[in-house]
């Protein structure tokens, strides 16, 4: 059944925006975000093929979750070089708005658009629930509209969201500021019990130096109104879509 319009998300401020959804062979979650622009904002929102070799006139490119090419060699691993992703590449360099999640956080990786990799979950398990993120920066188009250190609840849903990276690209995104969420308790403690994957330093999101391109291991899209259960992933959304317009 349709839901009523008084139950979708108001985003009354957001107009004149273009969104373009990647699709890869083996995307599941393309839909969702496709459906959060599309009905629950109303913007111009459109699925553009890996094979594609332009965005056309997009304003925020998103980068869903999936399984990509089947996760075959590492996630993402081969989605990097479908020829969409030369676009998108050209596009962060521009200085659009570039946001990645669960598998799209590990192609922007392989792709070269954020530092590190995205390796197997230290259960060997695939992880399939809520955990709680520190919001660690404010200062980008992303988290705007959060608090420092607000502790939000997000879903996570992957196997290979162990964030890894070197000693001297570690100590480059914390001096820079750019770890945009870790994970934490409910209290806001980083701990071994909090992380869902065994990440670095309790990694969920970073930002690419120009703070223009976000990958996020967990879902915020799946958590944006009280019919999923709660709106910790609004701000987020609000966030971006305003720097965007």
């Amino acid at each position: 059944m349709r839901r009523p319009d008084s139950a979708r998300p108001d985003f009354g401020f957001l107009s004149g925006m273009n969104i373009a959804v990647l699709q890869f062979p083996g995307s599941n979650c393309d839909q969702d975000v496709f459906h959060l622009f599309a009905t629950g904002l109303r913007l111009p929102t459109r699925y553009v093929w890996h094979k594609a070799t332009t965005l056309g006139d997009a304003d925020l490119v998103l980068v869903p979750g999936g399984f990509s090419y089947g996760d075959y060699l590492r996630c993402g691993a081969i989605a990097r070089f479908s020829p969409v992703m030369q676009a998108v590449q050209e596009f962060a360099a521009q200085g659009g708005l570039v946001f990645g999640i669960c598998n799209g956080f590990q192609i922007l990786c392989e792709a070269g658009l954020l530092p590190g990799v995205l390796m197997r979950n230290a259960s060997l398990k695939f992880v399939c629930r809520e955990v709680h993120l520190r919001v660690e920066e404010t200062d980008t188009p992303f988290t705007r509209r959060y608090a420092r250190r607000q502790v939000i609840r997000t879903p996570v849903a992957h196997g290979d969201g162990n964030y890894r990276c070197d000693d001297d690209t570690l100590r480059r995104l914390n001096g820079d500021d750019r770890v945009a969420f870790r994970y934490v308790d409910a209290d806001g403690n980083t701990t071994d019990a909090a992380n869902p994957n065994g990440s670095l330093d309790s990694i969920a999101g970073i930002l690419s130096d120009r703070r223009n391109v976000l990958g996020l291991m967990p879902h915020p899209e799946n958590l944006i109104e009280p019919l999923q259960g709660g709106s910790d992933g609004r701000a987020l959304f609000e966030g971006l879509l305003a720097a965007a317009a």
